[in-house]
This record gives C-alpha cells, sequence and structure tokens, in this order.
C-alpha cells in the first residue's frame, strides 16, 4: 500500500496538491500494487501512478487473481496481454510482475508454470511466490528454482515468523493469524531481483532479532549487483513505515554508501524503537 489513514503526519509528509502515492515515493522507492491483484486499472489511472513518481520508483504489481487464482496460469494468454497493454504506461517503473499462487497450486503444476513463465512477453520480468508446502521440500523445491533460473524469474520470500512468534490479542493481529500463510523461509536469489515480503508484529522493537539476519543477506545482495526489494508489513500497517526506516538503517549500518531515507515529518512521534 502507499496510504493510510495513520500515516499522514507521522510517517508522511503530505505535500499540498500531492496524491498519497506522491508522498509516499519522496521516501520510499517501491510499493507492492496489491490493487492490481483484485482488479486491472484502467490505462488512465495507470498513468496518474506514472506521473506521481520518478524514475527510480519501481512498482511490484501483482498479476490479477483472474489469472493466477481463477484460471491457474492456464489459457491466459489474452488476459496476460490485456494486463500488460493496461500497465503500459508504467512500464519504465516496473519490476517484477509478482505471480502470487494459491496454496493449492502444488507442485505437480510445474510445467503449468514454466508453460507461463515462458509465454510473458520477453521484456518483463516476473517473481514468484508459492505457498503449498510441496514446493519447500527437494526434489520439488530443487526444481522449481531451475524453472525460475532459467527464466530469469525472481523467488519472493515470505517471512511471518516474527508475526508467529508474537501474541494475537487485536483484532488485527487475530486477523493476520488466521490470513497469513506460514511457510518455511528460503533466502535464495534466483534473478537480479530478490523479493522479500516481511510481516512481523505490531510491537515494532519485537521484530528486531527477525530483521538481522536480512540485513547480511541484503547486503550479500547487494554487493552481488543485485537489486532487493524488501517490503515490512506489521498486522494494522499503521507503523509499518517506522519499521521500514529502522531496516533501511540497520543495513546502512553495514552499508555507509546506501542514501538515507528522507527523515519523517518534524511533528511525527518519538521514535518506536529503543536506542
Amino acid at each position: 500500500m502507499w496510504s493510510h489513514p495513520r500515516w499522514g503526519g507521522r510517517h508522511l509528509q503530505k505535500r499540498p496538491g500531492a496524491d498519497d502515492l506522491a508522498s509516499y515515493a519522496e521516501v520510499f522507492g517501491a510499493v507492492e500494487g496489491n490493487t492490481t491483484f483484485y482488479a486491472t486499472p484502467t490505462m488512465e489511472v495507470v498513468r496518474r501512478w506514472a506521473d506521481s513518481v520518478d524514475e527510480t520508483f519501481r512498482f511490484v504489481a501483482k498479476f490479477p487473481r483472474h489469472i493466477t487464482h481463477e484460471r491457474r496460469l492456464r489459457h491466459v494468454g489474452e488476459d496476460v496481454n490485456a494486463f500488460v497493454d493496461a500497465m503500459a504506461p508504467l512500464a519504465p517503473n516496473l519490476s517484477p510482475i509478482a505471480v502470487q499462487l494459491p496454496a493449492s497450486f502444488a507442485p505437480e503444476s510445474l510445467g503449468v508454470l514454466d508453460a507461463f513463465l515462458a509465454n510473458l512477453p520477453g521484456w518483463l520480468k516476473a517473481a514468484v511466490e508459492v505457498r503449498h508446502p510441496g514446493w519447500f521440500v527437494d526434489p520439488a523445491e530443487r526444481s522449481l528454482n531451475d524453472v525460475l533460473y532459467r527464466h530469469g524469474a525472481n523467488r519472493i520470500i515470505l517471512d511471518s515468523r516474527a508475526l508467529f512468534a508474537g501474541p494475537a490479542s487485536t483484532p488485527e493481529e487475530i486477523e493476520a493469524f488466521e490470513r497469513k500463510p506460514r511457510v518455511p523461509v528460503r533466502a535464495v536469489a534466483t534473478a537480479d531481483t530478490p523479493i522479500v515480503r516481511f510481516i512481523g508484529q505490531s510491537r515494532l522493537d519485537a521484530n528486531e532479532s527477525f530483521l538481522e539476519p536480512w540485513v547480511s543477506t541484503v547486503v550479500r545482495w547487494l554487493e552481488a549487483g543485485r537489486n532487493p526489494i524488501v517490503f515490512l508489513h506489521t498486522p494494522d500497517n499503521a507503523d509499518a513505515p517506522a519499521l521500514c526506516r529502522r531496516f533501511h538503517e540497520m543495513v546502512r549500518s553495514e552499508l555507509p554508501a546506501l542514501e538515507p531515507l528522507a527523515e519523517p515529518p518534524e511533528e511525527a512521534q518519538p521514535p518506536l524503537f529503543g536506542t
């Protein structure tokens, strides 16, 4: 997401006349395009998105669920072309488009995924997220990684360990416990833009120990010339920007050349992590 009712004045500075995406893009360099999972936007809407960001900003849009969940990647050539055409105004800002597969998409369908990736337009890069437990044991996992590597497709790595290590007392935490996947974590890069989706606890300092291993992994990827993207969530996302800032600071402590994020608004709340 690029907006939240509790972000303005606390984590992001809303400029007069600027939309929410423009305010978000002044601080952060990428966003998950979750909205495209539910419906393909009009080209007019996509143009507005493109006009709200500079050339360095990256969108990780999701293929619509009609393609991934309803048709399960089968006979979707026309749907893929329609989606890619709609996203064309954003092409310079597109990072890998996410292929988020349902938990019922099992290793027996690897051939379907292979054919889907083979038929994507040559310029388009994909990132694949699997959730069926069978993908996380060999030989299925090795075969999956081989297919992704062959197509230059990135693997989306979901890390929900911090979430499930914490309590579930608020409605948002209870919902997250019920809905978020709990799968093994595989810090593997099959292409140039590995994507990490980290889902943490509401109490931000409780995430620190779970973030620390990702620091060395991200630093290693950066030093190898890769372009990792890390998205960090909390159950209600009200303070997710603070979690992002903290992780960015942790990576900068190992890579001082990494540019700092823009400062939060002056009226922001005190730091949410201890010093």
